[in-house]
């Protein structure tokens, strides 16, 4: 493998205080403990690779709107060996945007088999990006890759932020990479968009808090950047818990929706990232559950 360069370092002593205050677009980072598993962030967002003897296991190109070029040559700058897989978290533009350039770098692209269906019909619409690589292979509930060594495991949760997310765990390291349905110290995002129902979501956070892990890289730089721990689930379980029971009580009140957003607070919750912005979209997501039963 090659040396990662020092670029903050360099760049902090071009720029001087300026640059400690802003971040750079991208960095690389391998993970404590690790031999060959990496962070690479790009901008809000963050991917995990695995570098072996045969060859780059991938996940999210993460290159909405954005070249996907950085994220190449930050594999590059650590190993010579081929992107073999790219794993797509779900089928959200944000994370998966992007894989045309390792496509033709010869990767193969796995999902869940609803992302794919999800896919194929925007392209049936004729709005699908054109950067978007269809999957060559799909799941449905779980799967394992083993590539120069190193095995990834692929295993369906159930219907959260999607319905097609991957919770994608590296069993040796007791590491996985999780993308938006568990986020750390962070109320949900906005309306709880594209899910089928949030008692479903909760028990998908309960299968994914089953699983033998012990740190969890998100698909967002939470917290500080931090990786996530099996008490950081099971806050956003007790979060989606607590919130469903408040939420009951003022649809059998007859308040939803928007007194319900207006009154339900959950101030053991009001430090978390996103509180007063999202807390009410949340609400209304469960006032369509508990008062419209959908």
């Amino acid at each position: 493998m090659k040396a990662l360069p020092c670029i903050a370092a360099v760049a902090a002593l071009l720029t001087g205080s300026a640059f400690a205050q802003t971040p750079p677009q991208t960095s690389t980072k391998k993970v404590d403990g690790t031999e060959n598993v990496y962070v690479f962030r790009y901008g809000g967002h963050q991917s995990m690779f695995v570098v072996t003897p045969q060859g780059v296991i991938a996940t999210d190109p993460i290159s909405y709107l954005r070249p996907a070029k950085p994220y190449i040559d930050a594999i590059k700058a650590v190993t010579d060996k081929p992107i073999k897989y790219v794993i797509y978290s779900h089928h959200h533009y944000d994370h998966i945007a992007g894989g045309q350039p390792f496509k033709d770098l010869g990767a193969t692209f796995i999902a869940h088999r609803r992302t794919k269906e999800r896919l194929l019909e925007l392209k049936k619409q004729n709005s699908l990006l054109a950067d978007v690589v269809m999957p060559d292979q799909v799941i449905d509930g779980k799967k394992s890759i083993t590539l120069g060594g190193t095995t990834l495991e692929l295993n369906y949760v159930g219907r959260n932020h999607s319905d097609n997310s991957l919770v994608m765990r590296l069993p040796k390291e007791k590491i996985v990479f999780v993308v938006d349905f568990a986020p750390i110290e962070s109320v949900q995002f906005r309306n709880i968009p594209d899910n089928a129902s949030p008692v479903e979501y909760i028990a998908s956070l309960k299968k994914l808090a089953s699983l033998d892990w012990e740190r969890m890289i998100p698909g967002h730089p939470y917290a500080g950047g931090r990786f996530g721990t099996k008490k950081d689930v099971e806050d956003d379980i007790a979060y989606m818990e607590d919130l469903s029971a408040e939420v009951k009580k003022a649809a059998d009140a007859g308040k939803c929706f928007d007194t319900a957003m207006k009154e339900v607070k959950l101030p053991k919750y009001e430090k978390w990232a996103n509180y007063e912005t999202a807390l009410p979209a949340n609400i209304e997501r469960f006032c369509y559950w508990w008062g419209r039963g959908y």
